[in-house]
């Protein structure tokens, strides 16, 4: 899962994306509302931490925006503000949901679940591609009726492996959206994870379902 946190204070920032990280989540921070609103409607995000208080644009004014320009990833507003009618302001302009700070962990990922579930409907709530199913909520990957004892990382590949299945995808494009957007390594981790992937789905049923395709990546099929 991809989340934007729209975040001006740094510790506040970097607290929400090492809580969300080790989700699994790949996690983009931006620091004011313009940089947030236009990130927002570009980045193909499953859900937006957006704070109130920001320099250039307030969270109101980009939750706003982007409701007006029909982007309909769930928001979520984390803010030190919380009298009702700021929550009722928030709701009005198009919000999801509301947290406040000082907040816990594991609320916000539960809340975050929560948005991600009741959203995008063209998404189907469990994947699949032939034999494999995926959950994305429950966090549970099967190959016919057998779970599948995936890392986190595993699994974040998986999902974006059966989200692009049949389309050939590149290494860049798996690190963009399986590793923390902070990941300054090589590329080639992406071939180590495909092959540790390949002996948890495939391997042990006797069947191939990742290709690689010559020059360019590879492909779910």
């Amino acid at each position: 899962m991809r989340v934007l946190v729209v975040e001006d204070d740094p510790a506040i920032a970097e607290t929400v994306r090492r809580v969300l990280t080790a989700e699994g989540w790949v996690v983009e921070t931006v620091g004011d509302g313009l940089a947030g609103r236009e990130e927002a409607a570009t980045g193909g995000y499953d859900a937006i931490v957006l704070d109130i208080m920001l320099p250039g644009l307030n969270g109101y004014e980009v939750v706003r925006g982007l409701r007006a320009a029909a982007v309909w990833t769930p928001v979520l507003m984390l803010t030190a503000k919380d009298g009702e009618y700021d929550q009722a302001d928030a709701f009005d302009l198009g919000a999801d949901d509301y947290l406040t700070k000082p907040f816990s962990p594991v609320v916000l990922v539960a809340r975050l679940r929560a948005l991600v579930r009741r959203s995008a409907p063209e998404r189907p709530t469990v994947l699949t591609a032939g034999g494999l199913t995926l959950d994305p909520a429950a966090h549970v990957a099967r190959r016919d009726d057998v779970e599948l004892p995936l890392t986190r990382r595993e699994f974040a590949l998986l999902e974006f492996l059966m989200r692009n299945r049949g389309v050939a995808v590149t290494k860049a494009q798996i690190v963009d959206s399986v590793w923390d957007v902070n990941y300054a390594g090589d590329e080639n981790v992406v071939e180590v994870y495909i092959s540790y992937l390949r002996k948890r789905i495939d391997a042990p049923f006797g069947t191939s379902s990742i290709t690689t395709v010559r020059g360019i990546g590879y492909r779910l099929d």
